[in-house]
């Protein structure tokens, strides 16, 4: 049996954030994982990033002329149509 929950660690112990339907004094193991922040919570810069990516339209040569659409300079690449 699995069960999702999440959990606040004040150095000691973990507090469940929700009501538990666990046997008293059983034992279970515990995988531990880092949870998403909170909004308004702070992360570092690799937690916004991953919020953002694939959220924005964007032409299909985007990567590869970036500089193009970013500053204005030149297509480094002419667009052929068959």
């Amino acid at each position: 049996m699995y069960k999702t929950l999440t959990a606040t660690f004040d150095g000691q112990a973990l507090w469940p954030e929700s009501p538990l339907d666990l046997e008293m004094n059983g034992r279970y193991v515990i995988l531990v994982e880092a949870a998403p922040p909170v909004d308004g919570e702070e992360g570092d810069v690799w937690d916004l990033l991953e919020t953002l990516a694939g959220t924005v339209d964007a032409p299909s040569d985007w990567a590869a002329e970036h500089d193009h659409y970013l500053y204005g300079t030149p297509k480094r690449r002419s667009e052929t149509v068959s």
